[in-house]
């Protein structure tokens, strides 16, 4: 097998055995993988894989059964999947736990079912983190990403009421036509204004991936009682934290990851993705966006694309 990973910055093709799958694992010959921001912060030295985890990059991929471990029920070789992963998607094959699949039907593209787990999975837990706290409303940071035009979509078919902000009025415009209510395009001045003339309340979940001065404009959007889930820090890894805002108004800030998850934990999550919203997904009304495709043998070239900061959804790599 071959797969492509990080060395001193660059991205370097290995050629390794091909591995056999071990107990509650099943291997997948790739036929795609979706490309993550994660994968650009891995190449950089800044996101290295858990302990025990393939070094090759990519978070999640579809193809088809060709192995099958001990074990391992409800799945066939040549049956066609999807798979959230812990690394190893950017590969010519990967093992995968078999806890980690979602069956792929016939006439779902491949590049559509690549684009699928990561995000949904990361949507499913940004929920999850409100607790038995209803979300009537919803503030997305970079909602044209990909996690963010699925978050969006999920939010429609729930019934939240969803505010979003991206760097451009096409995204805005983009981000609207897949369900958004409102939006606001990225200024320094901030976006309070903008949401509190939405919902004066405030909203009850903030979703961010931006980090740094956005931990303060956040805090005085969040409604009584609401949670924001920070799930990485591009604008910065550090802020300023009111606390008499967060004890007064009882707000949760809560960080979250999928990556170093126990891979029962993941099981679980992705159990629920499938139980909950898979019927969306055949359905049509959960559908990701796809900004870009790419040759999987010239990953370098989606790298560069998705570190533009100009896509909408998600760049997916195709065999």
């Amino acid at each position: 097998m071959w797969g492509w990973i990080g060395r001193d910055g660059a991205l370097v093709k290995v050629e390794r055995p091909t591995p056999e799958p071990g107990p509650g694992q099943v291997r997948i010959r790739v036929a795609a993988a979706g490309v993550n921001r994660a994968d650009l912060m891995q190449l950089q030295g800044a996101y290295p894989p858990p302990p025990g985890a393939s070094d090759i990059l990519g978070l999640e991929c579809a193809g088809t059964i060709d192995a099958i471990g001990p074990g391992v029920t409800g799945w066939q070789v040549d049956d066609r999947v999807a798979a959230l992963l812990t690394g190893g998607g950017y590969a010519s094959h990967v093992l995968v736990p078999a806890g980690s699949l979602l069956p792929v039907a016939a006439d779902l593209p491949w590049v559509v079912a690549a684009a699928l787990p990561e995000a949904l999975a990361t949507v499913r837990t940004c929920l999850d983190e409100c607790g038995s706290t209803p979300v009537r409303t919803a503030l997305w940071h970079a909602g044209a990403s990909g996690i963010g035009t699925t978050g969006v979509q999920v939010c429609r078919v729930l019934g939240i009421a969803t505010f979003v902000t991206a760097g451009t009025a096409d995204k805005i415009v983009r981000c609207r036509a897949l369900g958004a209510a409102e939006g606001w395009v990225r200024d320094p001045l901030g976006f309070v204004d903008a949401v509190r003339s939405w919902s004066s309340a405030g909203v009850d979940l903030i979703v961010d991936p931006v980090g740094g001065p956005y931990l303060s404009w956040n805090q005085e959007v969040l409604a009584q009682g609401g949670t924001l889930v920070s799930l990485s820090f591009l604008g910065g890894r550090t802020a300023t934290l009111d606390l008499g805002r967060l004890l007064m108004r009882r707000q949760r800030v809560i960080g979250t990851t999928l990556r170093s998850r126990p891979d029962a934990e993941k099981a679980s999550l992705v159990g629920r993705v499938r139980a909950e919203w898979w019927d969306h997904v055949a359905a049509g009304r959960l559908e990701p966006v796809v900004d870009s495709t790419f040759p999987l043998v010239e990953p370098s070239r989606a790298l560069d694309r998705l570190a533009t900061g100009a896509t909408v959804g998600k760049v997916v790599l195709t065999a």
